[in-house]
């Protein structure tokens, strides 16, 4: 077993650290916030993510994971360091490598003897060689450390199953003593590897975002093509979907995507083509897809509402980018209810867990604790984010509440044909 340790416990890292401990290595995961490795110390995890929180308190609990604000402590103790910083998108479209930047002076300037430093964080093509040049600049004469890239792809909701049922970890290294140590760290997993240079591994993750973002709104186009022709989207993708060169998934048709991965990484990798004189064309038209999604759905209400939004109201469901998260992250949502908004409609909401987060970024919007004050009074209903929750609703209720019997579902989680009996007009998004 390893001694490990993580530095940045956001999303990745601690999830990351947590999972590592689970399978044995000994983990001590590092932020400079103060306050929140207290809570972590606490087991009270300041991201929602199912299980996790049992997860960090049993391997707190048995000496496997603990948290510290010192990264000097952190680098004496372990002989792998992952970084796990936030690498947030710029105006620009470029990824802000400051956080990754400084962590990586200051961890040069502990070490002692070698190391061998995993970029964790999702960073552009070449930063694994900058990472090097800059330890090089700051280790002590005669110190190596080894520079590998080990990209993440974990779901927001599903993070602990995708590190225990990965379908690859990717690994890139220039140092094969190194990239074999790595692939012995995750050896308990039982996943498949894949073994690379440093700069493939770190644009699989940028290509891999980027595909399943031109998926989405591929369909989401074709969705929109049958609502002109009278086609059913749920039949096309299961056709399509049969196909083993297609394959099921990122087949619905929806509102689009959002969070911070799809949207950071399309950005970033539409950039990194840019910066070598290349237009990615394909990419380009996705990403401006999946922003006119939110408004062809925002219009879509206005359109069943007799063309006015004029002081109605509208009771939206879902404020999440998606199920199982409170990460508000470029959630369609928000943008539909400012669209909303902006055409005159007041809105309630109602989100199992995002709620609270949301308060703080709508401005007059009601956010409400329970289904029922949300819809009550409510000219549409307007489902955005798919919560498990909301396939139990108690429509005979809900209708009985609206001012209008009107819902309009932006994941095609219903049917026509389930509403119909509650005398409930329903529209979905590619679907007569």
């Amino acid at each position: 077993m390893e001694r490990v340790a993580v530095i940045g416990t956001g999303y990745v890292g601690l999830v990351s650290g947590t999972c590592l401990a689970d399978i044995g290595h000994e983990v001590v995961c590092v932020d400079r916030d103060a306050a929140k490795i207290e809570r972590l110390r606490q087991a009270d995890i300041p991201i929602y993510e199912p299980g996790l929180d049992a997860m960090v308190e049993r391997n707190a609990k048995e000496g496997r994971l603990s948290f510290t604000t010192s990264i000097a402590e952190a680098v004496r103790f372990a002989d792998i360091v992952f970084l796990a910083v936030g690498t947030p998108p710029l105006e620009s479209g470029d990824v802000d490598l400051r956080q990754l930047n400084s962590a990586v002076q200051e961890l040069a300037s502990h070490i002692e003897s070698a190391k061998t430093i995993v970029i964790k964080s999702t960073v552009p093509v070449g930063t694994g060689r900058k990472v090097e040049r800059l330890l090089a600049e700051g280790l002590p004469s005669g110190v190596e450390a080894a520079v590998v890239s080990n990209p993440e792809f974990l779901r927001e909701g599903s993070a602990i199953h995708d590190t225990f049922h990965a379908d690859r970890i990717v690994i890139g290294a220039a140092d094969a003593v190194a990239g074999e140590r790595i692939r012995g760290l995750y050896a308990p997993f039982d996943r498949p590897v894949l073994m690379t240079d440093r700069e493939s591994a770190e644009l699989i993750k940028y290509a891999s975002n980027a595909f399943l973002a031109v998926k989405i709104s591929f369909i989401n186009e074709m969705a929109n093509v049958c609502d002109k022709v009278g086609a059913d989207i749920s039949l096309v993708a299961q056709g399509m979907g049969m196909d083993k060169r297609i394959g099921p998934h990122f087949l619905n048709a929806g509102i689009g995507y959002g969070g911070s991965c799809f949207p950071k990484d399309t950005r970033a990798q539409l950039r990194i083509a840019e910066q070598v004189e290349y237009d990615f064309k394909i990419l380009r038209s996705a990403m401006q897809v999946n922003q006119m999604q939110r408004i062809q759905f925002a219009n879509s209400i206005e359109r069943a509402l007799d063309g006015s939004l004029d002081r109605k109201r509208i009771a939206v469901l879902g404020l999440a980018f998606k199920p199982n998260t409170d990460d508000l992250r470029d959630a369609p949502a928000l943008d539909i209810i400012r669209y909303l908004q902006e055409k005159g409609a007041e809105v309630s909401a109602y989100d199992p867990i995002a709620g609270g987060k949301a308060r703080g970024l709508l401005s007059h919007v009601k956010i409400c604790e329970r289904i029922e004050e949300a819809v009550e009074g409510a000219d549409a209903v307007a489902i955005t984010t798919d919560w498990a929750e909301f396939r139990s609703l108690d429509w005979a209720t809900i209708a009985r509440l609206l001012r209008q019997p009107l819902v309009l579902d932006g994941r095609n989680m219903f049917s026509a044909e389930q509403l119909k009996e509650y005398g409930i007009r329903y529209i979905s998004i590619g679907r007569p």
